[in-house]
């Protein structure tokens, strides 16, 4: 089994999108047996499920993530735990132990048409307050 996490400094990334890089974790027997961090490169919403698709990914730990890009994983056979949040590796022993806290319904929607530009996870631009994996 290959889990990939949005990876930033040690913790989940919060927004699927925007993450410059993954921990791509192999398992077996319902432990790590390696794990190494992936830049993206630049690959943004669309091509990262591809990304991951390419390394054999086969589940994705995320924070937020939005409805093109979820339904891009599902297409390529990825599947989606959203919402989760702290540090990578405890997300993955979490997950691996059947006791992860996710969010099934999380999405991040600001981030489309005119809230894109000039916006980060935690801020809306238009003043109201979000946070990406729940709105």
């Amino acid at each position: 089994m290959k889990i990939a996490v949005t990876y930033a400094e040690g913790e989940v990334f919060p927004h699927f999108g925007h993450t410059e890089q993954f921990k791509i974790y192999e398992a077996e027997g319902g432990k790590v047996v390696s794990a190494a961090v992936v830049d993206t490169q630049g690959s943004g919403h669309g091509a990262l499920a591809a990304f991951l698709a390419e390394r054999g990914v086969d589940t994705l730990l995320c924070g937020g993530i939005g409805g093109g890009a979820k339904r891009a994983l599902a297409e390529a056979g990825i599947a989606l735990y959203g919402g989760v949040t702290g540090s990578a590796d405890g997300a993955v022993e979490a997950f691996l132990q059947g006791r992860l806290q996710y969010d099934a319904d999380a999405v991040c929607t600001r981030h489309e048409g005119e809230h894109a530009e000039g916006h980060s996870c935690g801020e809306d631009p238009c003043g109201g307050q979000h946070r990406c994996g729940r709105e």
